[in-house]
Formats: structure tokens, sequence, C-alpha cells
């Protein structure tokens, strides 16, 4: 005798639709589609009109116990299934997640957390060469979230190979880089219940082996990030500013060793549908000096085998600025983008301008 499992079909609010099967928990689908206009001051333009879709599908069901789990998978940007996790809620314990999704998990999802009306600065429509602390949040990872107390939690992420890699079922990323071990970050997130105000500081680090593909025996120490930011608000009134550094201890002349990014925003509700704000952000990057003490060719220039280099470059820098408003009525959105940024190529003082101006509509579903 066949046994046959019952499946309904509902529309929901806010979603597509919602799948149900008895003692198997529920599917959500909820969509949206965006179309912009773009205007580049000092670039070619060409074809202003973008558009893109998405979907994310959200599994819920509960276990015996109480505890609860769920499965996200987005299709972005008009792009193959981009990101998944999978995540238990425990009654007690926190929550834990593996998560294959760009920038989730540990520091990643702190890269710039200022208030703004729709988009950080460097998202935009300017290109920019600006790098930004991801910790493990760009490889496959396992993290922690513990249960909330008095507006405080902590993030726990860990990476066996933080190698960029986000490997299938069944799969490894294999040698994606030879020089990337195990990877760990740590977020505290605190603030008061309701709210007005949030602190949240963080650091990652992630084992460097020795680089024998390049004939560098030390990179001198593993990898290194850290962020610290705050944000207040005042009733209608969000204002918040962030640090973070990322110390790469690349051999390589002429390289990038050092990475910081400050950020600041000032958001301002005037009623439950338009928001304005001002954001800043400045990125600096510092260079290698002189040659590798070990060159590709075995030559040594008067340093130890395991002596690292440490001389650097004055600091080469980029800063941008953009004022945005949202206005939202139901599901539809109408926003706008009016930024500016200079030296987008990191380099010495060249202060290459750029400019964009963005009108989107966007649909919720």
């Amino acid at each position: 005798m066949k046994k046959y499992t019952k499946i309904g079909l509902s529309a929901l609010c806010g979603s597509l639709a919602s799948i149900s099967a008895v003692n198997a928990g529920t599917l959500d689908v909820t969509g949206s589609a965006a179309a912009t206009w773009t205007s580049l001051g000092g670039q070619v333009t060409g074809n202003p009109i973008g558009m893109t879709t998405g979907i994310t599908f959200t599994g819920s069901g509960e276990l015996d116990n109480g505890n609860t789990f769920n499965v996200t998978i987005t299709h972005a940007a008009q792009d193959a299934y981009s990101t998944a996790g999978i995540t238990l809620n425990t009654n007690n314990s926190g929550t834990f997640k593996l998560s294959s999704a760009e920038g989730s998990g540990g520091i990643g999802g702190y890269d710039d957390n200022m208030p703004t009306a729709w988009e950080e600065v460097w998202g935009t429509g300017i290109t920019t060469n600006a790098n930004f602390q991801k910790g493990v949040g760009s490889s496959t990872n396992i993290n922690w979230t513990s249960p909330k107390i008095v507006g405080t939690k902590l993030h726990i992420a860990y990476a066996p190979a933080n190698d960029g890699g986000t490997p299938a079922n069944k799969g490894v990323s294999g040698n994606l880089s030879n020089s990337f071990g195990n990877g760990w970050d740590v977020v505290l997130d605190a603030g008061t219940e309701n709210g007005e105000v949030n602190l949240f500081l963080g650091a990652s680090v992630t084992e460097q082996k020795d680089n024998t593909q390049a004939n560098l025996k030390d990179k001198g120490g593993d990898h290194e990030e850290g962020v610290v930011g705050l944000k207040f608000k005042l009733g209608p009134v969000a204002i918040g500013g962030q640090v973070s550094a990322e110390r790469i201890r690349t051999q390589t002349a002429g390289a990038n060793n050092y990475y910081a990014n400050s950020s600041y925003g000032v958001a301002f509700n005037v009623n439950d549908n338009l928001s304005i704000s001002y954001a800043r952000a400045r990125h600096l990057a510092t260079k290698n000096k002189k040659r590798s003490y070990l060159e590709a060719n075995g030559t040594n220039y008067g340093r130890g085998v395991n002596e690292p280099l440490n001389e650097y470059t004055p600091k080469s820098w980029m800063r941008g600025n953009s004022l945005q408003a949202a206005y939202t009525v139901g599901g539809v959105a109408l926003k706008y983008a009016q930024t500016e940024y200079d030296n987008t190529a990191y380099g010495f003082d060249t202060k290459t301008a750029r400019e964009s101006r963005i009108v989107q509509v966007s649909l919720a579903f």
C-alpha cells in the first residue's frame, strides 16, 4: 500500500507562496525586482538602465523538543543560487548555523553597518578597489550566536580552511590557496534592549602557512582583521561611526600589506514612508616599500631567512560620500543616491574623481 503526503499551497502576505507538508515544516518563497537609472560623471555610461531580480526560499520546521530549524537559499542578481544557510535554533544554547553566504558569520556582517537610507557609500554604482574585512565569511563556515542577554550577544565563527571556498555537497575546496589555514572570528554585539545604543567589536585570525610556491619561507604571522563601531538612535535620528583594519603580511614588493576603513552616517526618518541620510567613508592602504627579502630567484638581500619585510611606503587612500533618500509605500520603494568618490585606484594623491546618481524603483513580493 502506497502512502501519500498531503501538500498544500496557500498565498502569504509578503511572499509568493507557502508550501506545507504534514510533519515536514514549511517552505516560504519571497521575491524582489528592481530597475535603476544610473548616471556616471567622468565615465562612459552607455545604457543607463539596469535591472535585477531575486528569489529567496526559506524552509522551517520544529523538532520534538521544541527546537526549530530553517534553511535559506537565495537566488540574487540574475545569478545562480548565490547563498545558502542551515540554521538550528535551540531553546537555551543559542543558534548554530552552517553558512556559505558571502560575508555571513563572524565579522563579515559588520563591514559597514552605518545608518543609511539605502546603500553603503561604496555600493552606489562607482567601482572602487576598497578592501573590506570579511573574516571567515567568504568561506563556508560554522558559526554560533549566543542567546541575547540584556541586548548583548556573542558571535563565534570557524572555517577549517579560510580560502574563500564554498564546496558543494561531497566536495572539497582543494588547493584554492596554499597559504590560508584555520580561521576564527569572534564578535561581541552589545546594546540596549530597545536598540537605542549598539556597540560592536570583533576580531578575526587566519593561520598563514609557508607560501612555497612563491619561494617565500615565512609570511611573518597570521592574517589579522578587526572592527569596532558604535550607533545611536535618538527618536527619528540614527547616527554611528566605525573603523576596521586588516593586516595581510604579504612579502611581495609593492603589494598592499595593511588596509583600514572608517565610515560614519546620519539617517533621519522624516515619517513612516520617507527617510534621508548622509554617509562618508575613507579607505587606506599601505604598500611594501622594498622588494621581498627573498626574491623569486632565491636571492637574499642581507636579511635572515625568516626575517619578515617590515618597511612600508606612505599610505595611499580613497574616500567617498553619499546623499540618499528612500520613499516606501507598501511593497514599492523609490530610492535615490548621489555619490562622489576620490582616488578609487588607491593611488598616491592622484585625486581621481568619480560621481554617480542613481534612481531605483524596487518591488518586494
